[in-house]
């Protein structure tokens, strides 16, 4: 009789959960046994460890073999246990020293052959084994680069199950072919994320050299660019309403651009999630810049929150997580995928409940809408121009329904571009370096304020908070206290132009808002115009 254990991590969402591999010989017919709340994927490992074993030059044990996974109740998916399911047939019969594979974790698919292929959620399964205790890890070579990122933990990247065997066994590590380039992004979800390229073209560079889109680009414009930068100071989730061709999608892809890079733990969370979904870029294990997701306005409800069969799997807004979610004709979403998107807004994660478990997936992003204001998308705030029967245009715009608009902080009205804006008459706009580094000090004053709080961003802090913690000044929401009485405003609604009363103020380095922060904040809300703005550019 044999026996010896090794370690793998199972993913339930982006949390990882580290399974004992538990293998036991004993005399009887030759059987191979794999018992604890396997996914079909991993019931067919059993053919895959003993092809990859016998062409490894390994004699595989003629006994009864018993393979248990603990803890039992956990389940298990996915071909990243084959590796661990075969170190530790290979300890139970003694070909290594069991003692050396007791308390190490392996991560890895095995083809026929012997060789080690890359899996998904590396990152997030050698994560949890540090936080477990374990302090050495056995990956395939492609991804130790994403393992190494995290720090206190010893990293083996091999090739094949004969490397590691020659390694355990203090052998001769033989030469293998290099691995295969690392493979594409899944190609359900490649088009969905941009990382840092392919948002089009510009003057404006990164710090490693790249063009990326620069706001310089976008003409006219000016009330909706005040509003981009205003939500990527604050975070505030952001409505662009106005007809085809005035620039909606090219200001939405320019916000990545004006938003700080991610801190590390930021870094380190949005890898996780991106290294789950299999969409992490070849050659740059870490994702360093906010993350930008735009999915088609065919998308479900499960494409968009998370969800697929068995365990669920980041959607969407998990994706964007720490970046920008662009929903681009948001009127063509279906009510049901839309309406979902509440729950995250508030809470910035999402629980997904499912026969096989309970998954939290983390949702905190940037939302930007973008619509038509009509079938045709000519109706303007004049009323001209379009064809389409007023009942048709309140259906299309009823669309996105009161209570999801209820939590959208800054709608914006975004007019055609004039001959003189187009042929730059009037000049061009700001570029991006220059907003960027305003909303980078507006984001450094609110840290300051908000330290030693669980909030980070002013659209994170609830507004008894901002109402008794950090007032505004007297009299300053008097115009906004008369919008709730009117109805224009609801009691959420006088938060968040709170919220963004307060990013205004970040903006002009003030330490408290004012009645001018706070009616621009109200123009911002109700999109109705009071002169706000041109006092702001006045006083700048």
């Amino acid at each position: 009789m044999g026996f010896a254990r090794a370690c793998s991590v199972a993913l339930v969402g982006v949390d990882g959960v580290v399974v004992e591999v538990q293998a036991d010989l004993e005399p009887g017919v030759a059987t191979f046994a794999l018992v604890g709340l396997p996914d079909k994927t991993l019931v067919e490992s059993r053919d895959r460890v003993r092809a990859a074993v016998v062409n490894s030059g390994a004699a595989w044990p003629q006994k009864k073999l018993t393979v248990g996974l603990s803890p039992a109740s956990v389940p298990k998916s996915g071909a990243g246990f084959d590796l661990a399911v075969a170190a530790a047939v290979l300890g139970a019969a003694e070909v290594v020293d069991p003692k050396t594979i007791a308390d190490l974790v392996l991560i890895g698919e095995l083809g026929l052959d012997g060789r080690v292929r890359p899996v998904r959620g590396i990152l997030p399964a050698v994560l949890a084994a540090a936080e477990a205790g374990y302090r050495q890890v056995v990956v395939p070579q492609q991804c130790a680069a994403e393992a190494m990122l995290v720090p206190d933990v010893s990293v083996l990247g091999v090739r094949s199950l004969r490397q590691l065997i020659a390694v355990l066994t203090e052998g001769e590590v033989p030469e293998e072919d290099p691995p295969d380039p690392p493979g594409r992004p899944d190609p359900m979800l490649a088009g969905l994320v941009v990382l840092g390229a392919g948002l089009g073209t510009g003057v404006a560079r990164d710090g490693d050299g790249r063009d990326v889109p620069d706001l310089a680009d976008v003409a006219g414009q000016h009330a909706a660019r005040r509003a981009l930068e205003v939500a990527a100071a604050g975070g505030h989730h952001l409505f662009l309403s106005g007809p085809p061709g005035a620039g909606k999608t090219m200001l939405a892809e320019r916000i990545p651009w004006i938003l700080p890079p991610l801190t590390r733990q930021d870094s380190l969370e949005v890898t996780a999630v991106h290294s789950v979904a299999g969409i992490l870029p070849p050659g740059e294990p870490l994702v360093a810049r906010p993350p930008y997701c735009a999915p088609h306005h065919s998308a479900t409800m499960q494409s968009l929150v998370g969800g697929g069969a068995g365990v669920a799997r980041p959607g969407a807004v998990s994706l964007a997580h720490r970046g920008v979610l662009f929903l681009d004709e948001a009127a063509e979403f279906s009510s049901k995928a839309l309406d979902a998107l509440r729950q995250p807004l508030e809470a910035g994660h999402v629980v997904i409940a499912r026969a096989a478990g309970v998954v939290r997936l983390p949702a905190r992003f940037l939302m930007v809408l973008a619509a038509n204001p009509c079938p045709c998308g000519r109706h303007t705030l004049h009323g001209t121009g379009c064809d389409c029967p007023a009942s048709v245009v309140r259906r299309y715009q009823a669309r996105l329904s009161g209570p999801l608009l209820d939590r959208v902080d800054l709608r914006v009205e975004v007019e055609p571009v004039t001959r003189s804006d187009l042929l730059g008459r009037g000049g061009r706009g700001e570029a991006t370096a220059l907003v960027a580094a305003r909303v980078r000090e507006a984001r450094d004053r609110a840290a300051v304020r908000l330290d030693g709080t669980p909030w980070r961003l002013n659209a994170e802090v609830p507004g008894h908070e901002l109402r008794t913690r950090w007032p505004a000044e007297p009299g300053a929401l008097a115009q906004a206290e008369r919008d709730l009485e009117r109805g224009l405003l609801t009691a959420r609604g006088l938060d968040r132009v709170l919220r963004v009363a307060w990013t205004v103020a970040d903006l002009r380095s003030r330490d408290r808002p004012d009645a001018l922060d706070v009616a621009v904040a109200l123009e911002l809300r109700t999109g109705i115009a009071r002169g706000a703005a041109a006092h702001l550019d006045a006083a700048s």
